[in-house]
């Protein structure tokens, strides 16, 4: 199994990184310092999160939570999205803590088939959340986001180029060298966006479509920082390419002074869905804590906490967005799909044939 560097360990959207890094820091200065040892729950007053390196709520909507449930939350975080999942299969026997955030819908089944999970329903959870549902219940939705080639709107109007809309642009000479990505190996972006490719092309030719881009000169990097912040000539990025793979929200963080225009765009024709769980996990310490951290998780308190720090859209459709969402930071209305099923049993062969076609 490899081990994928998700968006958490390079921001996943523009100001995540730090946004993120204080929020976790937020949430250890809340709940205290997680026990060195296993990191489980001490006693029916602790419960323990095991969640991704960026994970992030306000500070008062965690205070109230712990208020008002008598619980304080203690936060361990084992690395990036694809080692959360890891680390879990690894310390099933002896779970790390009662409840984890973070697991995404290209390792959901993993988790699920390894036995990490107890299944748990809670209470509260919107009907629009349904739709994403995994493994009867040991899966709750929490968040979803697209994962999108960007777009520097600047660079294509001086240089007199149409914008690209579709994957199949991509591949054209007109768009020669002016893309970035970032390696599924190393990326969950990355991996979003190889399950972009199979999505659109099926198992009969999204290798083909690769080798195309490959062609057509695609730069590949480990990371999203490197993409967005280094290689990509919008944003804050001071790079020579004006296509980056990112977020669907990432424009609204780009957005002009007066907030009618933003200088860069994501290609909606080219975007993946993720969706993040969480779950109590089996042998958790306090089973009961758990389920009231779930509940919090679905809660409006939390959904509406989503958006401003973790830069996804609340899995709850009825919550109200930040301003200027709906303009500048719309999800697909048609986003390539995989089967998680069918994610389960060819991520692994997928990621060694994506590296042999592009990296070689």
């Amino acid at each position: 199994m490899n081990t994928i560097s998700t968006r958490r360990s390079t921001p996943r959207r523009l100001g995540l990184g730090l946004v993120g890094g204080i929020g976790a820091l937020a949430l250890a200065a809340c709940a205290g310092t997680t026990d060195a040892g296993s990191g489980t729950a001490s006693d029916q007053d602790t419960v323990t999160l095991v969640t991704h390196d960026s994970f992030a709520v306000s500070d008062d909507v965690l205070a109230t939570f712990e208020a008002e449930s008598g619980l304080t939350v203690k936060q361990v975080a084992p690395g990036d999205g694809g080692a959360l999942v890891n680390q879990l299969v690894l310390t099933k026997d002896s779970p790390l803590g009662d409840v984890v955030f973070g697991i995404d819908n290209s390792f959901a089944t993993r988790a699920i088939d390894e036995g990490v999970l107890a299944p748990y329903t809670p209470e509260g959870l919107a009907d629009s959340a349904a739709q994403y549902a995994i493994g009867d219940g040991a899966l709750t939705p929490i968040d979803v986001g697209d994962v999108c080639v960007n777009v520097d709107h600047a660079w294509f109007a001086s240089a007199g180029i149409p914008e690209p809309v579709t994957l199949d642009d991509l591949t054209k000479p007109e768009y020669e060298d002016l893309l970035v990505v970032t390696n599924p190996a190393t990326s969950s972006p990355g991996l979003s966006f190889l399950l972009a490719t199979v999505g659109a092309y099926g198992e009969d030719g999204w290798e083909g479509y690769w080798a195309k881009l490959k062609d057509n000169g695609v730069k590949v990097v480990d990371g999203w920082s490197d993409a967005y912040s280094v290689d990509f000539s919008g944003g804050e990025g001071k790079g020579a390419r004006p296509l980056a793979l990112s977020y669907s929200t990432s424009p609204a963080f780009t957005v002009s002074e007066d907030g009618t225009s933003t200088s860069t765009g994501a290609l909606l024709d080219t975007c993946f869905r993720q969706v993040e769980y969480a779950g109590v996990l089996a042998g958790a310490e306090n089973p009961e804590g758990a389920k009231k951290l779930v509940d919090f998780l679905v809660s409006d308190a939390f959904q509406a906490d989503v958006a401003d720090n973790m830069y996804m859209y609340p899995a709850n459709s009825d919550i109200t967005l930040p301003e200027g969402w709906a303009q500048f930071a719309p999800l697909s209305p048609e986003p390539f799909e995989v089967a998680p099923a069918d994610i389960t049993a060819h991520r692994d062969e997928w990621i060694k044939a994506w590296t042999s076609t592009v990296i070689g």
